[in-house]
């Protein structure tokens, strides 16, 4: 007899029960509940703590207050003067697109040009071993001196505003940006280059950030501790903390349109130097020239000059036996006899060919060929003891 039901939701429920019990009649009916998951021996994992990352946002907090507090800027210069010095700046670049300054005075780099002038330094890839401390000055008159329009109209207006001293300024550089270029993290090398460190910046406005790290292939900056706008015309002053113990860069993100800024520092009088490059005879100190052996040529190395004054061996069956230069002089004269009468023997060829040519040669009985001409006028010769095979010019029949 067919039960019967009260409700239609006690026959579905019913009917549900029946079908999932069957379906796994064989195993034990799983539980997804979270109240009734099984307890490992494991412990809770805890959940993270942002104590750490608190931790270093207040380091960075008290690391901006020491690089701002190393930092000077002022609005300087005006429209008109930021236009002239720019159109300086621009010659600067011709004079050094039409490879007229010397060889160190212009460092080329993708997207960024470096224009040394008073002193100049390698760094980067440049340096034989990298690393803080090993950057070294260029020689005494390696790099141009620095153009007269800096010191008149830069340097002059820095120190009739006391932002420096008169005489302080040593070194000067000219960096010209395009769009998206950089320069990496770095710290102007300590033992070179006095504090502070002053940089005026036209054409565009940019910023200049501090504790960035890059990376490459593609390049990656990470997010700056202090990120400090660098208008047009505006002069920066670093020192302290934001000279000697934080990096700064110039990001590429930073550089929208061409950017210059003229660096002035002053170099120690001590400062670490390379040793000088030798000039060419002509004085063209640009131009590089191999430094001159000083050597003797008792001491050459030229392999030619040593066969000449060496001794002979020649290998035996028996051993080594050797031959001085005593020993050779009956073979050198034999050469000698025979070139000279080899040069006589083509005189007179050529004697032949000329008398053949005017006619002179008449036809008729006995008429010699050239090659008889030769073989009969041929004076005999010394043969030296051991055969040298000469080849002759072949002649024309």
């Amino acid at each position: 007899m067919a039960s019967t039901y009260a409700d239609l939701r006690e026959k579905l429920g019913n009917s549900c029960r029946v079908r999932h019990v069957g379906l796994h009649s064989d195993r034990e009916i799983p539980n997804f509940s979270k109240s009734k998951r099984k307890n490992t021996s494991k412990s809770p994992r805890p959940r993270p703590s942002f104590g750490g990352r608190k931790q270093n946002v207040e380091e960075n907090v008290e690391v901006a207050k020491l690089i701002r507090s190393g930092i000077k800027q002022f609005q300087l210069f005006s429209e008109e003067e930021c236009k002239q010095i720019e159109d300086k700046i621009n010659e600067v670049v011709r004079i050094g697109d039409d490879d007229v300054y010397k060889d160190h005075t212009v460092d080329r780099a993708p997207l960024r040009n470096k224009y040394f002038f008073g002193e100049g330094y390698t760094y980067g890839a440049q340096l034989a071993k990298r690393g803080p401390g090993q950057e070294r000055l260029y020689a005494k008159g390696e790099v141009d001196p620095i153009p007269k329009w800096i010191h008149d109209m830069v340097v002059a207006k820095l120190v009739a505003k006391n932002i420096i001293v008169d005489g302080f300024v040593n070194s000067a550089v000219i960096n010209d940006y395009k769009p998206g270029g950089c320069i990496v993290s770095h710290v102007d090398p300590i033992h070179i280059f006095d504090r502070p460190i002053v940089s005026v910046s036209f054409l565009s406005d940019s910023a200049l950030s501090f504790g960035c790290k890059f990376s490459f292939k593609p390049i990656r900056v990470t997010k700056p501790i202090v990120c400090l706008p660098m208008t047009r015309g505006c002069v920066t002053i670093l020192s302290d903390y934001a000279a000697d113990q934080v990096t700064h860069c110039i990001r590429p993100q930073d550089i929208r349109a061409r950017r210059a800024v003229i660096i002035l520092r002053r170099v120690y009088p001590d400062a670490p130097r390379l040793e000088p490059s030798y000039l060419n005879p002509q004085g063209d100190s640009h131009k590089k020239w191999h430094k001159p052996d000083n050597r003797s040529r008792d001491n050459t190395t030229d392999t030619r000059l040593k066969i000449k004054s060496s001794v002979h061996v020649v290998e035996g069956s028996g051993g080594n036996s050797t031959k001085t230069n005593k020993d050779r002089i009956p073979k050198e004269r034999g050469r000698k006899r025979h070139a000279s009468l080899l040069s006589s023997t083509s005189e007179k060829v050529a004697n032949d060919l000329e008398e053949k040519e005017e006619g002179e040669i008449s036809e008729g009985e006995g008429r010699k060929t050239k090659e008889q001409d030769a073989r009969d006028s041929r004076p005999e010769a010394v043969v030296p003891k051991k055969k040298i095979k000469i080849n002759r010019p072949k002649l024309l029949s």
